[in-house]
C-alpha cells in the first residue's frame, strides 16, 4: 500500500460507469487515487489537469478506441497502460502489447486481480529489479542514441527524447546490458518479467519490433538490434557507460 499522503494515481478509461465506479471504489479501499474517464476525451483533459501515474483503459470505448488512444498516448508519454477489453482473442492482446501497453487483461475479471496487474506494473515501471538497475551509470551511449536513467527516457542522435513504455525500457536496459551478446526469448522474458515463455508468447517480438521503431530502424535490415535466427536477438553494437 503507498503512502496516504502521496498515493499511486491510477486513472481508469472505461465506457461502463458501473465497472469504473467499482474498480474506483476497491482502489481506493487499498490505498490508491482513483479517477474515472468514459472515452478519450475525458482521459485527454484528466492527463492534462493531474499527475497520472497508471492508465487502465478500456479496448471498446466510444470514439477514438483502446488501441488508437493507447499509439497517440506512447508518442510522447511512458505513462503505464493496463488493457482491459471483452475480448480475450490473442489477437486483442498481440494489438495491445504492439500499440504499446504493459499488460493486458481479458473481462471478466475479479477486481483483485486487475489490482495485483496494476501492482505488477508499478514494480516493473518504477522499481526495477536489482538485474536492471545501473548504479554505476546515469547514461548509456550506443550508436548515437542516449539511455538516460536518472529521467528513464531515450535521447536520439539529434537531442530528441523519445518515449518508451515501461516494458520497452527494461527491455533496450537489458539488450544495453548484455551488448553483443545473443539473447534467446525465454533469457528476455526471464531478465524482463521474471517468467519463461509459453511456446505461443510472440510479446517480445512485438516489443522488440515496437523498439526498433523508436530507434528508426529499418525492419528489413534492422542494424542495432538483430535477429539470430533459431537463437533469438542481439544489440550490436558499442554501449559506453556515463556517471
Amino acid at each position: 500500500m503507498e503512502a496516504m499522503d502521496n498515493p499511486v494515481h491510477i486513472l481508469i478509461v472505461d465506457d461502463d460507469p458501473e465497472i469504473s465506479t467499482l474498480l474506483a471504489e476497491y482502489l481506493e479501499k487499498n490505498g490508491y487515487r482513483a479517477t474515472t474517464a468514459g472515452d478519450g476525451k475525458a482521459m485527454w483533459k484528466a492527463l492534462d489537469e493531474t499527475r497520472i501515474d497508471l492508465i487502465v483503459l478500456d479496448l471498446n470505448l466510444p470514439g477514438e478506441d483502446g488501441l488508437t488512444l493507447c499509439r497517440n498516448l506512447r508518442v510522447h508519454s511512458s505513462i503505464p497502460v493496463v488493457m482491459l477489453t471483452a475480448r480475450g482473442e490473442p489477437v486483442d492482446r498481440i494489438l495491445g502489447l504492439e500499440m504499446g501497453a504493459d499488460d493486458y487483461l481479458p473481462k471478466p475479471f475479479e477486481p483483485r486481480e486487475l489490482f495485483a496487474r496494476i501492482r505488477s506494473v508499478l514494480r516493473r515501471t518504477h522499481a526495477l529489479p536489482p538485474n536492471l538497475q545501473s548504479p554505476d551509470a546515469q547514461q548509456m551511449l550506443f550508436a548515437g542514441w542516449t539511455m538516460d536513467f536518472t529521467a528513464r527516457h531515450l535521447i536520439n542522435p539529434d537531442g530528441v527524447v523519445v518515449a518508451l513504455s515501461g516494458a520497452e525500457f527494461r527491455l533496450l536496459k537489458v539488450f544495453l546490458d548484455h551488448a553483443n551478446r545473443v539473447l534467446s526469448r525465454d533469457q528476455l522474458l526471464n531478465f524482463t518479467q521474471g517468467r519463461d515463455a509459453d511456446p505461443f508468447d510472440r510479446s517480445i517480438d512485438l516489443q522488440i519490433s515496437r523498439l526498433r521503431q523508436k530507434l528508426g530502424e529499418d525492419a528489413r535490415s534492422p542494424q542495432i538490434i538483430k535477429t539470430v535466427r533459431n537463437e533469438g536477438y542481439v544489440l550490436a553494437t558499442v554501449v559506453a557507460k556515463e556517471k
